[in-house]
């Protein structure tokens, strides 16, 4: 959310001119404090949709890659579900099993070590900064442990990155006090160095970001060669520094358009990734995920078990309320949507850039 400041207004300033809204409305109405007399609903829904008249169109936004329609059935299915709490796990059990099936399906997406039988480790978020602070956090937690159990010092975690990864993961770094390491960009190279990357990782350094679609540019980084230099250096110290990859923009578009690309779970030294499905996942704003590698990779010291209604509730989250609408509208397209038919989603917008990136040389 943006921090709002509200500077001295004057009387004008502080009221919303009434136009519209004026056959209803004979007075200005207070922007920043409550009326003294209430207005028919007709009339505050036409003031508001007249005021958001000024905001951009969502179909023409092209600045943040979110989705921005989705099937008619979707937003029923939206509409029929918002009012309902998915912080609720026994009133709404049906919505669980959503997105436990989410987790599971991206997880095996994502080529995790999870047998036939199994269900995969994994939560949903409302977007990838929720889930980066998550996977952050288990990095954190299970460096804790080692170093306590080696009798040595925890106090200075640090993280390795590029200079271009997102905002989030600054957050992360000061809101949960983890030095962050940056690899500098350089002409020609607008990605992190994975060399550089692993030069910089020392026995504090709780994980190595890689970024699978950098918000900069779009490139993915070379995930495979940084697992195996980062291999050979826990070979030499062994550190077992992991490694996370941030597949915010890239999670649902290697898989079909470059299945070969060994960016995931195949590699042994990744232990988790995030997704944002509200970007390449076909979902509106917001609505994120992160998959750990295994069971062993969530510290268990994180999760929390909750029993106001009953039965044992176990989360982890960073908030506790959330609406269950986004997870239960990606049924219809997760049902109906094959292997196929999400490679198809993705052709279109990559054809899309190849044209723009040759018309722009």
């Amino acid at each position: 959310m943006v921090l709002t400041h509200v500077q001295e207004l004057d009387d004008a300033a502080a009221a919303s001119a009434v136009v519209f809204a004026s056959r209803y409305v004979q007075e200005p109405l207070p922007r920043y404090e409550l009326g003294e007399k209430s207005i028919s609903k007709d009339a505050a829904y036409q003031i508001i949709h007249d005021e958001l008249l000024l905001d951009s169109s969502p179909r023409l936004n092209l600045a943040s890659f979110v989705t921005t329609w989705m099937e008619p059935e979707c937003d029923r299915l939206i509409l029929e579900g918002i009012n309902k709490n998915y912080a609720d796990m026994d009133e709404y059990p049906v919505t669980t099993e959503l997105q436990n099936r989410c987790v599971n399906i991206i997880a095996r997406l994502f080529n995790a070590p999870v047998g036939a039988g199994e269900k995969a480790v994994g939560v949903g978020t409302v977007g990838s900064s929720e889930a980066i602070m998550l996977a952050g956090l288990a990095f954190k937690r299970r460096w804790q442990h080692r170093r306590k159990a080696a009798g040595k010092p925890c106090d200075r975690p640090n993280i390795v990155t590029g200079a271009n990864v997102q905002v989030c993961w600054e957050k992360f770094a000061r809101y949960f006090e983890v030095e962050l390491k940056e690899v500098k960009l350089r002409e020609g190279c607008y990605v992190m160095d994975p060399d550089e990357a692993v030069a910089m990782v020392d026995e504090n350094t709780i994980c190595v970001a890689a970024i699978l679609g950098s918000t900069l540019t779009g490139e993915f980084e070379d995930v495979r060669r940084l697992n195996d230099l980062l291999a050979a250096r826990n070979r030499r110290t062994g550190w077992g520094t992991p490694i996370h990859v941030d597949a915010a923009s890239g999670g649902f578009i290697a898989p079909f358009l470059y299945p070969e690309l060994e960016w995931d779970f195949r590699l042994p030294l990744v232990k988790s990734i995030n997704v944002s499905g509200h970007k390449y996942g076909l979902v509106y704003a917001g609505v994120g995920w992160v998959i750990w590698r295994s069971k062993e990779d969530l510290p268990e010291d994180l999760i929390f078990h909750i029993n106001y209604l009953g039965a044992d509730q176990p989360t982890f989250t960073l908030n506790f309320s959330k609406g269950i609408d986004h997870p239960t509208a990606r049924g219809p397209s997760r049902s109906t949507n094959s292997i196929s038919d999400m490679s198809n989603s993705v052709q279109g917008p990559a054809r899309s850039s190849r044209s723009i990136t040759s018309s722009s040389d």
